[in-house]
């Protein structure tokens, strides 16, 4: 399929390109690819074709468990309740396999973002606390949960501490899935 590029807007530049694979975790996926001919723009996406049970995992952080692993889909809710961090999914969403540490400095670069961004005193100081949190989990000094909940089941934290459990109704009600649904 040849669209127009949204980068150099050159007509029939883009070619669309998808294949299907099996990734462990994940499942059989569906891989998408934009690529424009002119001027390079490159946009790929990943989507999980299977449906698992919805699943909630957590760990409390320590500095011994920085490097365990963390898989997340695009339909994920990444969540520290003790530091009032919340990351939901949207229609950008992308899925990737990190680490807890990976993770924590995905948080601390959106709470960076963030700060850059405050108007107020009282909000650029609320994030420079969370910063310094962030690094006291990292050396040790400080204890939080980070939380993995997904509706579809392909997300987790793979640690002998982690704990599993399905999500109940109203929990995936709750939680937002990233998708676009259109309804009759």
């Amino acid at each position: 399929m040849k669209i127009d590029c949204p980068v150099c807007k050159r007509k029939s530049s883009l070619e669309f390109t998808t294949k299907t694979d099996n990734i462990p975790f994940f499942g059989d996926i569906m891989e998408s690819v934009i690529k424009c001919q002119e001027c390079g723009y490159r946009h790929s996406d990943i989507i999980c074709l299977e449906r698992k049970d919805p699943m909630q995992y957590s760990l409390v952080l320590d500095k011994d468990n920085l490097k365990a692993r963390v898989i997340k889909s695009q339909s994920t809710t990444l969540s520290i309740p003790e530091l009032g961090l919340k990351v939901e999914p949207g229609p950008q969403s992308q899925g990737y396999v990190s680490n807890v540490e990976g993770v924590l400095n995905r948080f601390n670069d959106a709470v960076k973002t963030a700060q850059n961004f405050a108007e107020s005193k009282k909000i650029k100081d609320n994030a420079a606390k969370i910063l310094e949190e962030i690094e006291k989990i990292k050396i040790g000094k400080n204890k939080v949960t980070l939380i993995v909940g997904d509706p579809f089941g392909h997300s987790m934290i793979i640690h002998k501490d982690a704990i599993k459990r399905e999500l109940n109704e109203d929990e995936i009600k709750k939680l937002k899935t990233g998708f676009n649904i259109i309804a009759n």
